[in-house]
């Protein structure tokens, strides 16, 4: 990951409602929710959910899977790992053997 997509992730996370939707579909696992299902949930106007939805999406943090009608919307676990790695590239003075326990923690097999 470079600098402009890491400050794209981390902008798109930096609102109260797209954090709330990342976490839901973290949540939600590799089967994702509907968008029309995530408005619900959070209550939030569809089209409105759907702009930060489209934020989310541009900035690598989830993706949509069309099926049919629907759209599906899965978090990108690979993106939001970038993140992370590029967050903790340089961490504990060049010594990322001290940063492991972290780092495996904050991964899954999702």
């Amino acid at each position: 990951m470079n600098k402009p997509l890491a400050i794209a992730a981390l902008s798109a996370l930096g609102q109260e409602t797209r954090l709330d939707v990342f976490r839901l579909l973290v949540q939600a696992g590799a089967k994702g929710l509907p968008a029309g299902e995530i408005a619900a949930r959070l209550d939030v106007v569809q089209n409105t959910a759907s702009a930060h939805l489209k934020v989310l999406a541009q900035s690598g943090l989830i993706r949509a899977e069309r099926q049919g009608r629907t759209i599906r919307y899965v978090a990108d676990m690979t993106g939001f790992r970038d993140l992370l790695a590029y967050l903790m590239e340089d961490c504990c003075n060049g010594n990322p053997a001290l940063c492991r326990p972290v780092i495996e923690a904050v991964t899954c097999n999702c």
